[in-house]
């Protein structure tokens, strides 16, 4: 397939380094100029436990850019969905479409400036992580799903997830998309809270002292989706139904299995804490701005959600360090 990545770093890299492995025509675009110019003198390298390899590719910045291409890969950061849709789509063939394999809820703004009926999605939690200018860690394997918007499995639906079986050969191609990403966004709350810390992702959800407050991170998320009808689908251990249910054994049962599955990956902590602690730039919680909103919409105020976001854009800010001691204050906070 001739598919056009935006976004060259820990997903778009990863996803792209096994496609052009399998075969596949790959295009990468990127905004870092020291990364596309290393991946087109040497080539992309993933490393880590689950493969180490090196593939020859191309990549281009956004400017120099000219060709169409049918099938467009949304790679980048939830914060910069807006502005790479608004470039890329002059790149979009007429019959083409734009699939986002990103964190968040942005097939919503995607729908917006691409259309509807061009643009898919997909669910994704494997780990990676941008080490450097042309490499890649790839830390550990995840669940991988495609859909449709509207929820049909169409010709080009089955196209590309083949192509993703070229990545994970258990990639699902779903009718319930939104249910996976909402499900994602329960799951990315209570890594939002583990990065107020410096622990790494299993310790913060083993530790009995703050459990309930992650407990709580993911039921403020669920609340919404249920209220406006959106049963949160499960993943890789994490299960929505209990945390909606209240089912105090099966929530911890839930977060037993998230901390064995964390254990095994390279990738100790989460992309938000490195956002946070390596690279100092600003994270992607503003994936949770379309939750407030329905939030709002529906009654629902979201004061742990609220409290977190405000917690994790000071440390942004370089007003509060990452400290353990975050997690009793926003225990304190809570009514």
């Amino acid at each position: 397939m001739r598919i056009l990545i935006w976004g060259a770093g820990a997903i778009g890299g990863t996803l792209g380094a096994y496609l052009i492995r399998a075969g596949h025509d790959i295009l990468f675009v990127d905004v870092v100029e020291e990364h596309v110019s290393k991946i087109n003198q040497s080539g992309l390298e993933i490393t880590g436990p689950v493969d180490e390899f090196t593939v020859e590719a191309a990549a281009s910045l956004p400017q120099q850019l000219e060709e169409k291409y049918p099938i467009i890969l949304l790679c980048t950061k939830a914060q910069h969905t807006e502005a790479a849709s608004e470039t890329l789509v002059k790149h979009l063939a007429d019959d083409g479409y734009v699939m986002s394999v990103q964190n968040g809820l942005n097939e919503l703004t995607i729908r917006e400036i691409v259309g509807g009926d061009r643009t898919l999605g997909a669910f994704i939690n494997f780990s990676a992580d941008y080490h450097a200018p042309g490499k890649i860690l790839f830390g550990g394997r995840g669940a991988v799903v495609v859909g449709e918007l509207n929820g049909a499995i169409t010709t080009r639906l089955e196209e590309i997830g083949a192509a993703f079986r070229d990545f994970d050969e258990d990639t699902i191609i779903t009718k319930d998309l939104w249910g996976y990403l909402w499900g994602k966004e329960a799951y990315g709350a209570m890594l939002f809270v583990s990065a107020l810390t410096n622990e790494p992702i299993a310790d913060a959800l083993a530790d009995p002292s703050y459990r309930d407050l992650y407990i709580r991170a993911a039921q403020e998320i669920l609340e919404v989706a249920t209220q406006i009808g959106v049963e949160a689908r499960g993943f890789n251990g994490f299960e929505p139904a209990a945390f909606v249910a209240r089912d105090t054994d099966g929530i911890n049962r839930s977060l037993d299995t998230l901390v064995a599955f964390n254990r095994v990956s390279a990738k100790t902590h989460s992309g938000i804490w490195r956002d946070l602690a390596v690279r100092k730039r600003r994270t992607e919680v503003v994936m949770y701005e379309p939750i407030l909103a329905e939030g709002e919409k529906i009654g629902l105020d979201l004061p742990l959600t609220r409290r977190w976001i405000e917690m994790i854009r000071e440390i942004e800010d370089g007003r509060r360090p990452q400290t353990i001691s975050n997690l009793d204050e926003l225990k304190a906070d809570l009514p």
